[in-house]
């Protein structure tokens, strides 16, 4: 144990033990970390949670039940799942950015090597539009993929 009690004894209000289990995780100069945690989880339950894990596994656990605990505060419905399903369309939003702009490059590399006599405009830019359905059909179908699998951890 550090000097004094943890900020988990000191807000449940009971003498710190020296073999405490939430002094590791929860310092007493971070008072609101264990607050919030117990608020969501209870303190007995985040004690049984730490002691079932191997010691060397036991910050990263409090780390991940304070992250949770925030998100579950800032967005009671989803909580962290929230942030991932954000994170997954920001992703598909940036392939399908890139793709498109993979396929303006394609075809202006074409046109760069094609005598533009030869190429018509109109023939040009149907061939881009069907390759950006192309790509944009392609995408969706990696999102509608990723949007399945993260609807059943909802």
């Amino acid at each position: 144990m550090i000097s004094g009690r943890c900020a988990a004894c000191k807000y449940l209000r009971r003498r710190c033990p020296s073999d405490c289990i939430f002094s590791p995780y929860f310092p007493s100069n971070v008072p609101q970390r264990f607050a919030c945690v117990h608020r969501i989880y209870g303190a007995s339950n985040v004690a049984k949670m730490l002691q079932q894990l191997p010691a060397h596994l036991r910050a990263e656990a409090a780390n991940s039940l304070y992250y949770e605990a925030q998100s579950r505060t800032q967005d009671p419905v989803y909580g962290c799942v929230g942030v991932i399903s954000l994170l997954h369309q920001q992703i598909h939003s940036v392939e399908s950015q890139l793709a498109k702009t993979e396929a303006e490059i394609a075809v202006l590399n074409s046109l760069a090597q094609e005598p533009a006599a030869q190429i018509q405009e109109n023939e040009v830019e149907a061939t881009f539009n069907n390759f950006l359905l192309e790509q944009d059909i392609i995408a969706s179908r990696r999102f509608s993929h990723s949007t399945y699998i993260s609807s059943n951890f909802i």
